[in-house]
């Protein structure tokens, strides 16, 4: 890019901001591995702590990508045992290689069945819709359900599948400043990142990064690689 035209926003090399809105990155974090944190780190770490995650809480979390893994990883090292329910048996070692305890094939309904009534909380990250009806009978008496994926589409569920066990659904997005900075306090001390592809930011790996999301192959986020954009 030539030293003339502007640049703004995630683009910018020089900002000059207000000391409220800044977090301090710990030492320990690399930055490409921390900076999904700020986004996909922060929105998880809020819904587990709204729920107040303790050692042996039964979780499920729905989906296993950008957000799913972090919440994944988070879950584990605040001491859950986590269950992960994915569309594909074959995320399954991924799954167990980042912590997970328990593995449910979304559409198995015999493993369905047999999980019945296991789950305190369910984190739900899918993005697009999805049959959340036959998901709420994992959750215990009082469970609770949170979404934060976010799709456009309505939900079908009928009373009887949340009114008989007294569940709670809910949602959940982003945190204020004061959270994700102990989001980031709470990584640097469990050594937290997350998976990524680092990429130049160059329009044909942009372009490629975007086909390839659009198709579900990435682990788990892409990261741009800002250093010789302005060169």
């Amino acid at each position: 890019m030539d030293q003339k035209t502007p640049t703004y926003g995630g683009y910018s090399n020089l900002i000059v901001v207000t000391e409220h809105f800044v977090c301090l990155i710990p030492k320990n974090l690399p930055l490409d591995g921390a900076a999904p944190l700020l986004c996909a780190g922060t929105t998880t770490y809020s819904a587990l702590r709204r729920y107040n995650v303790i050692k042996d809480t039964q979780i499920g979390i729905i989906g296993l990508g950008g957000l799913g893994h972090i919440a994944l990883k988070l879950a584990v090292a605040m001491g859950a045992h986590v269950t992960v329910i994915a569309l594909s048996e074959s995320q399954r070692n991924d799954a167990i290689r980042l912590g997970a305890k328990g593995f449910i094939v979304s559409n198995d309904q015999e493993t369905l069945n047999k999980a019945e009534g296991t789950l305190n909380f369910i984190i739900d990250t899918v993005p697009v819709s999805h049959n959340v009806s036959a998901l709420l009978q994992l959750l215990a008496f009082e469970g609770v359900f949170c979404m934060i994926g976010l799709s456009s589409k309505p939900i079908e569920i009928a009373p009887i599948d949340f009114v008989m066990k007294r569940l709670k659904i809910w949602g959940s997005l982003i945190s204020g400043m004061r959270e994700m900075q102990e989001m980031l306090n709470f990584c640097s001390q469990h050594e937290i990142t997350c998976d990524i592809e680092l990429i130049e930011a160059t329009p044909i790996m942009i372009k490629t990064a975007f086909e390839r999301i659009l198709k579900g192959d990435v682990k788990y986020r892409f990261v741009l690689d800002m250093k010789n954009a302005f060169k």
